[in-house]
């Protein structure tokens, strides 16, 4: 019999994707996702009770919450009440219902905030140096689940990622935005030239399938109250795969930075390790960045032929 799983902001990126994956034709998947019926609102209480009404979840995936930093630096306050008081008002409902299974909060590699070049890779015991309103309500979410960990009868799991990419992202992350161009290009939609930001900073992406397989592990295999990086371990320059893209979809392009998209880059290099999470669940990144960067071309051709 499967166990029932909750997955909270299946609207977004990565819940399109989980959906599509726990509703393919995976007969390993020992996992039902639930479909709430209507929305809820993590900062309302009553909807959420209403929610765990309908459905008695096995296990919760955590990923709903306000993820976009300029917009965390315009409206903290409602950045931290959704990802910190958001959570507590989900553990909360939880508890109410009589919830005693796994709970796998999905934070982020932001949380490490500026990062020594000598800290590199990043492992899960650097202490935490949030740069931006987003981070903080991370980190303190974090700190929040921890604390659920020591003192209720569950299994709460706390996940990193670093940068992830796929088919479906929005176009204010770098990689989707360049592809984007890219195609349009291609299509002779604009002129050969991409407007682009900072794009010689280094980053470790990883694809969304990659992420997805490592949260169903940790739901199955992580350890209570602790923290797993998810990422390639691969550290590589934004304008190396701008280039590849261009590369890949047939088209030379001349690269102008827009000082509009100039924001002050204080990490230079990003690389995680993801050491921990492959000894304790046997994760191994499958996709190779290629592969990747195909189906977020092929992604945004069909867009903009709609």
């Amino acid at each position: 019999m499967r166990k029932k799983l909750l997955v909270t902001g299946l609207s977004g990126f990565v819940g399109q994707h989980l959906q599509r994956v726990l509703g393919g034709a995976r007969p390993a998947l020992d996992w039902q996702l639930l479909q709430p019926e209507g929305s809820y609102d993590l900062l309302d209480s009553a909807a959420l009770n209403r929610m765990l009404e309908q459905h008695q979840p096995d296990a919760v995936i955590h990923l709903a919450g306000q993820t976009f930093v300029p917009e965390a630096f315009r409206d903290p306050a409602h950045t931290l009440q959704v990802n910190l008081l958001g959570t507590l008002n989900l553990l909360q409902a939880l508890k109410r219902r009589g919830f005693s299974g796994t709970f796998l909060y999905v934070s982020s590699g932001d949380v490490y905030g500026q990062v020594a070049e000598t800290d590199l890779p990043v492992v899960e015991t650097l202490a935490p140096q949030p740069r931006n309103p987003y981070a903080v309500s991370k980190v303190s979410a974090e700190l929040l689940c921890r604390q659920w960990s020591y003192t209720e009868p569950w299994r709460i799991i706390v996940a990193r990622p670093f940068n992830h990419i796929g088919a479906g992202q929005g176009e204010s992350f770098v990689i989707a935005n360049m592809a984007k161009q890219i195609v349009r290009v291609r299509q002779g939609l604009q002129p050969p030239r991409l407007e682009v930001g900072d794009i010689d900073v280094t980053r470790d992406f990883l694809d969304v399938q990659d992420v997805i397989e490592a949260y169903l592990l940790l739901l199955e295999k992580g350890r209570n109250g602790e923290v797993y990086n998810v990422c390639s371990g691969q550290e590589r320059r934004v304008r190396d795969l701008i280039s590849e893209m261009a590369e890949l979809a047939g088209v030379e392009v001349e690269l102008l930075q827009d000082p509009a998209r100039m924001r002050r880059s204080e990490q230079r290099r990003v690389v995680g390790s993801s050491e921990k999470l492959q000894k304790e669940t046997g994760w191994t990144p499958g996709v190779n960045i290629t592969e990747t960067l195909c189906r977020v071309l092929s992604d945004w051709e069909e867009r903009e032929r709609q």
